[in-house]
């Protein structure tokens, strides 16, 4: 099984919404230190960037090119990392994935080689 599975990718039209969604497993629950959660994109010929991400601490962080237009966020029981897309881009167009940095005391950020666990990535497209 996977320790980290998205869903909710679609494709949509420029200026509508969508929620990702990124199951996390038991196994990192039961972990002993509180892992940080972040969501990355990758468009087709560019490299992964952060687009999101929860510290352990609880500091949220957010690319520049989203701010103020998606969410992220954790239910209760912390069993599922959403992202909240609202007046979505064309440039936003990449599949997103889930990742988790279980180190301990992790701080958070955007390096993507802290990120030890991936999950395997939803479409999304926004067009015009």
């Amino acid at each position: 099984a996977q320790d980290l599975v998205e869903s909710g990718g679609d494709s949509v039209q420029a200026g509508g919404s969508l929620r990702l969604s990124c199951t996390v497993s038991s196994t990192i629950l039961a972990r002993p230190t509180v892992p940080c959660l972040a969501w990355f994109r990758q468009s087709p010929g560019q490299g992964r960037e952060g687009v999101a991400e929860i510290a352990s601490h609880g500091v949220i962080t957010y690319h520049a090119s989203v701010k103020g237009r998606f969410t992220i966020g954790q239910d209760n029981a912390k069993k599922t990392l959403y992202l909240q897309m609202n007046n979505l881009k064309r440039e936003d167009t990449a599949i997103y994935y889930c990742a988790a940095d279980t180190s301990p005391y992790c701080t958070g950020g955007f390096w993507e080689v802290d990120y030890d666990i991936w999950g395997q990535g939803t479409q999304v497209t926004v067009s015009s």
